[in-house]
């Protein structure tokens, strides 16, 4: 599954600082928010917002058409939904390390994947869920055989492949920007990993490191 995930050349030329962390884990055990999940929440929340982090991700939307006051970057509407809400505790780990690290990540259900995920600027005519709405041409989007998994690079994600409270095998993207290290890109995955571990003692965690050049 992580040898068959890309990204366009063409998303590498409009931000070669691009880099995204791929994470996928095996044999979930997640569930509704619990004490745990919730203390990880509340302690993002206190998190200092990052805004150098967040105002990269509103340049490269606007590099690509879209309005980031409109539609914003994905860690820029969760940093204004302080305290953060309660989903499920996977997405919960997810949501502190993105508030945390100020780094979009997208949590999904990989059982609900049709062929591998892959990073691309649309033609405009791929299939979309009628909520997330159609891609404009050029728009930066998460894809799979299916059609659309997410707009505007990181804004929103389509009903399909969301974390639920049932999911068994899951995959995480976490994406990177500069002034963002990629070294500080590792530590938010090792620390997903370790929350991920806490929830599901058993679950087998894999990552790849996808930038350009590589």
């Amino acid at each position: 599954m992580l040898d068959d995930i890309w990204v366009d050349d063409s998303v590498f030329a409009l931000r070669p600082d691009f880099a995204v962390l791929v994470m996928t884990a095996h044999g979930l055990r997640n569930g509704p928010t619990d004490d745990r999940s919730r203390q990880w929440l509340a302690a993002a929340s206190e998190s200092e917002i990052q805004t150098a982090k967040i105002d990269a991700w509103k340049d490269a939307y606007r590099a690509f058409g879209a309005k980031p006051q409109r539609t914003r970057p994905s860690v820029d509407a969760l940093t204004r939904r302080m305290p953060l809400p309660e989903i499920n505790r996977a997405v919960d780990a997810y949501n502190s390390i993105s508030v945390k690290h100020a780094l979009p990540i997208g949590g999904e259900d990989l059982d609900h994947y049709q062929g591998p995920a892959r990073l691309v600027r649309a033609a405009g005519d791929e299939a979309s869920e009628e909520a997330l709405g159609q891609p404009e041409p050029g728009e930066v989007i998460w894809r799979d055989d299916a059609g659309v998994t997410c707009r505007r690079w990181n804004w929103r994600q389509v009903a399909r492949t969301r974390l639920t409270e049932t999911t068994t095998n899951a995959i995480f993207l976490l994406e990177r920007l500069e002034p963002m290290t990629l070294e500080e890109l590792k530590e938010a995955g090792e620390e997903l990993a370790e929350l991920l571990s806490e929830l599901s003692p058993q679950v087998r965690i894999s990552s790849r490191l996808l930038l350009d050049g590589k």
